[in-house]
């Protein structure tokens, strides 16, 4: 049986208390590892980290105010070695990629905590790299593809809220042949037939979410 003070320190985020718990059940029945804290948004998250210093951290994706890769960014600017594994229900590869370039060293999709969580956490305390094959299948589908700029993704993030060309051009101030060009492009990098195309595929890949 490995001390405690040798064990693996993990910080469980996640906004859903079912889930935490359910986390929280996991590290418990594993003798290297022991729970430091627990957080539920990204902001707490990083006043955890800055208390514990955990040697894990588990972050969901997304939750209210300061998301998952947000919470990662900020951490990783303070804490260059932090070592933190995305949790996530999507299996987008641009929030995938996102979360990496944010600092991720794992990503595991939900539906494989079950059977992957526990190795996944003693492969990163190791010093490796760990993404779902799944993940990694569909970053290399993409990998070639051209990004959507930022101002491309707010303009689509517009448009699937409800919005017309002109309402977009308004919120944005910005023309609304400006609005047109920016769709034009979205269209054709997501390979998309027209708008309503173009949101699904932005969504399922996790490139804009609602």
């Amino acid at each position: 049986m490995t001390s405690k003070d040798a064990n693996i320190r993990i910080l469980v985020v996640d906004d859903h208390p079912m889930l935490r718990e359910g986390l929280c059940g996991m590290i418990a029945g594993q003798p290297d590892m022991t729970l430091v804290a627990e957080a539920e948004t990204g902001e707490q998250a990083l006043r955890a980290y800055r208390t514990h210093t955990p040697d894990i951290t588990l972050m969901d994706v997304q939750m209210p105010g300061m998301n998952g890769i947000d919470a990662i960014t900020a951490i990783r600017a303070e804490f260059p070695t932090a070592r933190i594994i995305v949790l996530t229900t999507y299996k987008g590869d641009a929030q995938a990629l996102r979360a990496i370039k944010a600092g991720a060293s794992g990503y595991l999709l939900k539906s494989m905590l079950r059977k992957e969580l526990v190795e996944t956490i003693r492969g990163v305390h190791a010093g490796r790299r760990r993404i779902a094959a799944d993940i990694a299948a569909e970053l290399a589908e993409h990998v070639a593809d051209d990004e959507l700029t930022a101002r491309e993704r707010e303009v689509l993030s517009r448009v699937a809220a409800g919005n017309a060309n002109k309402e977009v051009a308004a919120q944005m101030g910005i023309s609304e042949e400006t609005v047109k060009t920016h769709m034009k492009n979205v269209l054709t990098k997501l390979s998309a037939r027209d708008r309503t195309h173009a949101v699904v595929v932005a969504m399922r890949r996790g490139i804009i979410d609602l």
